[in-house]
């Protein structure tokens, strides 16, 4: 509906209510149309279609990060694996036996690694034995480095550097992080350079996925957010294929980065900026355009009287709440937000301490059960490829039941869903036919915190105005990557105690997940004072 811009001279702030450009008049001296002013979820809702072919192609496009971000995160299975060994023939193998368990013990020179010392890094420099603790040392610093680069390039995609321009840093990061890893020449080095990739991989998923899913239209958006690991499961699949065919260390470290260079140089140029950051950022003109050419392509027609507006709203800055308004800011600086934001505003930072905590709780479950597919005496490549595979009904059930009971329902249920199967495989014992129990608790336990992970991501970004959003998902992404450095070293326990572990951690998340609010086909919110008015007024009506 148009809003009538106030001229009353009375106004506190009339320079704030003032369109960004004056109506121009006709060469009959009429004016032209007044504008109508709306925000981007109601402009996308109204006239440029929420999920067009335009979208369709962005999504796709944009997604195909997650897919990168899985080859540089799971690649460390295949590279940091202990290959097999064998006993020499003749005298030099005299003192080697077929029975050993392991080479611990052995004498040296009586036995040999099978496909050579280059097949992984663990026969590459002799990480075994007393030397085991510096693979999960590794795969530590590897996460410590996510943590540190997920908060630091959330911050930057939210402030100058943009969604996308953050998306290329990473990518190119990641290319060079990647081949340099190959050339390694020792230890210490390859445990450097693990922790510069995991800081540039900590920054793709959460730039990739508010990138894809703000120029989706509200009752869109969650499906479209939901979709996304499909990319991330789907490039574990693929990194098992490509790890099948370079079998070999620094061959796979190479095959595995190459693919964020491509998309860097193919697909990046055919992806938009997010015309939310334009808006915030003061880019008002780059905003209307980018959401004409979505009309356009969706084969629908944006008016020229229609103009984009923040959520924000002005009057909330005085004595009371008119959410009815809804307008420009003439000459307003850029709006950006940090984490020094997010705490101070008591909306937010409620969400913020409950999403931390939700995420990190996930995290330790859905870590530290997949931690137990290398201890399985089964094909390693064939084993990576059906755990993939076998999240992807999570995702689907998740996904079609995500605009029916909602994000906080469906959140505590599938924490709570995997916390009472991981609470039954804490009370059976590791023998016998329980042994099947214990396995089965264990896959519907990470069948369900697949589940979360993935409603997370959506039900975070919509937590959170524009401004702040990806500095949110980065803290809670940073929160994530703490439980995934804790994962080893609760699974490090043995016996039910890991189980009963991630038991609490799924009850506990569950119970946190009952103070956040729903946010099922609300608007996603643009700065801090729109979300706060939101908020007050829901709490006088």
């Amino acid at each position: 509906m148009p809003t009538e811009v106030s001229s009353d001279s009375n106004d506190p702030k009339p320079e704030l209510r003032s369109p960004l450009l004056p109506p121009s008049e006709k060469p009959d001296g009429q004016s032209e149309p007044e504008l109508e002013y709306l925000c981007i979820d109601d402009m996308l809702n109204k006239y440029c279609g929420e999920f067009g072919p335009w979208q369709l192609k962005h999504f796709v496009l944009t997604c195909l990060a997650w897919a990168l971000e899985a080859f540089h995160a799971m690649v460390m299975i295949f590279a940091d694996r202990e290959p097999e060994w064998r006993c020499l023939d003749g005298p030099a193998g005299s003192g080697c036996y077929a029975g050993a368990q392991s080479v611990c013990g052995l004498p040296p020179g009586s036995w040999e690694w099978v496909g050579g010392p280059g097949s992984a890094t663990v026969s590459q420099w002799g990480l075994l034995c007393g030397d085991k603790y510096k693979v999960g040392l590794v795969q530590a610093l590897f996460f410590g480095g996510c943590m540190i680069g997920a908060g630091i390039f959330g911050h930057l995609s939210d402030s100058f550097l943009g969604r996308k321009g953050s998306l290329s840093a990473v990518c190119l990061l990641n290319t060079i992080f990647g081949c340099l890893t190959a050339l390694s020449p020792n230890y210490w080095t390859y445990a450097l350079l693990r922790l510069l990739t995991g800081f540039s991989t900590g920054g793709v998923g959460l730039c990739a996925f508010v990138l894809a899913t703000e120029p989706v239209g509200p009752t869109k958006r969650g499906t479209a957010g939901m979709s996304t690991f499909y990319f991330f499961s789907t490039g574990i699949a693929i990194l098992s294929g490509i790890a099948y065919v370079f079998q070999k260390w620094r061959a796979l470290y190479i095959a595995s980065s190459i693919p964020s260079l491509l998309f860097l140089l193919v697909a990046l140029p055919l992806i938009s900026e997010s015309p939310r950051w334009y808006l915030v950022r003061g880019r008002i003109k780059d905003a209307m355009k980018l959401m004409s050419t979505i009309a356009t392509s969706n084969g629908k027609h944006l008016p020229a009287n229609v103009a984009l507006s923040l959520d924000e709203d002005p009057a909330s800055h005085g004595s009371g709440y008119d959410l009815s308004y809804k307008g420009p800011l003439e000459n307003k600086e850029p709006i950006s937000g940090s984490l020094v934001d997010l705490i101070r505003s008591p909306v937010t930072r409620i969400r913020l301490f409950l999403a931390v905590g939700i995420n990190f709780t996930c995290s330790v479950v859905y870590y530290g059960l997949s931690l137990n597919v290398v201890n399985l005496e089964t094909n390693l490549y064939l084993t990576v490829l059906l755990n993939a595979v076998a999240e992807m009904p999570a995702f689907t059930i998740t996904a079609l039941l995500l605009d029916r009971l909602g994000r906080k329902p469906l959140t505590i249920g599938t924490l709570w869903f995997s916390g009472f199967f991981c609470f039954a495989g804490s009370l059976v014992n590791n023998v016998g036919a329980w042994k099947v129990v214990r396995m089965v608790c264990g896959i519907l336990g990470i069948f369900g915190m697949a589940g979360t992970y993935n409603l997370l991501f959506i039900y975070t970004a919509e937590l959170f105005p524009t401004v702040v959003r990806n500095a949110a998902l980065g803290s809670a992404t940073q929160a994530a990557q703490m439980g995934a450095i804790l994962a080893p070293v609760v699974v490090v326990l043995g016996g039910g105690l890991p189980f009963a572990v991630f038991a609490i951690c799924g009850l506990t998340g569950g119970v946190f997940a009952f103070y956040l609010p729903e946010t099922l086909n609300q608007p996603l919110y643009d700065t801090i004072a729109g979300i706060e008015g939101r908020e007050y007024a829901s709490r006088i009506v």
